[in-house]
């Protein structure tokens, strides 16, 4: 039967304003995490994955309410913590607890460690020190250290040492939930091992549900039962773990899977390369964020390209939106002796020299789009950067950037906001899951 969820996170945001001149005014936001739903189920471990920047340890901080969210609703047990006093929030974070990447920062250096270990039982009305004494050095044992290292000092213990301790101090309040931020990334492989399987074995005695948060897919794929996958402040994708790994849904996913090293030298030929680089969480792109550098963009109907050569010409017509001074390009040429000045360059050369740079073919393969694309490139050279713009965006938008995909639910189980999901079913909000 299915769980219900101990954490229901719906439409959380978390933006950050922008601001400019003495006055301080608003001139922007920065949507670090804009709109993420999903549900953790008791003993569940979900992860969170994503490239640098993504907003996974934004999204951590503003579900604990270590940061206020912009908006949205964080349901803890039935109750929405975004609605809690100090007094609801103090109760609330008896029971849910964090752990942080870099551990070292977290621990006050005049402290002994299991007087950091025992702070919280002290915050949350635990007067008797001898009692806190005694949990605390049970705990340590617990996480593989020995009672006596009490009265030692953060500095005294390696980085594995340190994030058991780290451990030993979220567990200090029997929470329900943890929420781990890349917990293991800064530790030696063999060391992260130790790590996860602590976790794992605490997770299962104490009947803990994790929110775990890495960029390192292996050790994703080994520790939850759950992965949802974020870009640009968004999830694009939500499934099983093995489901995700065995047959992902969203081009995104599929490029941070391939992206997990291999000893295998027949498949490191494997790996997708997206192009360009992650937009701006202050401007991110319309329609679906990921089409920018998605290899498996949708091309306009119209149009019978192969997948390959579309998204080279996409990457030319996004950068002409941006803007392309032609005299540079001109500029370029005449230092590689195509001729002796720039007003001398033939408008041909300039317009082969796009291609090259952005590796479209001196033709495309579909007539049509051709005589698109050369009609814009024509009218840039002559100038006139306006029509290009309006020449090459009537004809090559792709349904990615119209329109923003939703998360949707696919035979394979997987949840994948992408429009290339056929034969789905909607969901809204996210289902329950054992």
């Amino acid at each position: 039967m299915p769980s219900d969820p101990l954490l229901s996170v719906r439409d959380l945001k978390k933006h950050y304003p922008i601001t400019q001149g003495v006055l301080k005014k608003e001139v922007g936001r920065v949507k670090a995490v804009d709109g993420i739903s999903f549900d953790v189920t008791p003993g569940e471990t979900l992860g969170i994955v994503g490239e640098s920047g993504c907003g996974k340890s934004t999204a951590a901080a503003s579900l604990l309410r270590l940061e206020d969210p912009t908006g949205g609703a964080v349901v803890f047990d039935g109750d929405d913590i975004t609605d809690y006093d100090d007094a609801g929030l103090k109760r609330f974070r008896r029971r849910a607890q964090m752990m942080f990447q870099d551990p070292s920062s977290s621990f006050d250096p005049r402290m002994s460690v299991g007087e950091s270990v025992a702070e919280p039982l002290a915050i949350h009305g635990m007067r008797d020190r001898r009692r806190r004494r005694r949990i605390v050095e049970n705990l340590l044992e617990r996480v593989g250290l020995s009672a006596s290292d009490f009265d030692r000092y953060p500095h005294e213990f390696s980085g594995g040492q340190k994030q058991r301790i780290a451990l030993a101090r979220a567990l200090v309040l029997n929470p329900d939930l943890v929420v781990a931020d890349e917990p293991v990334s800064a530790l030696d492989v063999s060391i992260q091992a130790e790590i996860i399987s602590l976790m794992r074995g605490l997770q299962a005695e104490f009947g803990l549900a994790i929110v775990f948060i890495s960029h390192d897919l292996s050790v994703v794929r080994e520790v939850c039962d759950r992965v949802a996958v974020m870009y640009l402040g968004e999830i694009v994708e939500i499934a099983e773990t093995e489901t995700l790994f065995d047959d992902p849904q969203h081009p995104y996913t599929r490029a941070l899977i391939s992206s997990i090293p291999t000893p295998d030298p027949a498949r490191r030929d494997e790996r997708v390369e997206l192009s360009g680089d992650v937009p701006s969480p202050s401007n991110p792109p319309s329609g679906c964020r990921f089409h920018t550098r998605c290899p498996e963009v949708i091309p306009p109907e119209q149009f019978d390209l192969e997948q390959r050569e579309w998204r080279h010409v996409l990457d030319l017509r996004l950068r002409i939106d941006k803007g392309i001074d032609v005299d540079d390009v001109r500029a370029f040429l005449v230092a590689e002796d195509v001729a002796d000045a720039p007003e001398a360059v033939p408008d041909a050369a300039v317009e082969r020299e796009l291609r090259r740079e952005f590796d479209v073919p001196d033709a495309l393969s579909d007539r049509a789009a051709e005589e698109t694309l050369s009609s814009g490139l024509s009218a840039l050279v002559a100038g006139d950067l306006e029509q290009a713009r309006r020449t090459l965006d009537e004809a090559f938008t792709t349904v990615c950037e119209r329109e923003h995909p939703e998360l949707e639910r696919t035979a394979s189980g997987s949840e994948p906001a992408c429009h290339l999901a056929t034969e789905s079913v909607a969901i809204d909000p996210p289902a329950n899951h054992d």
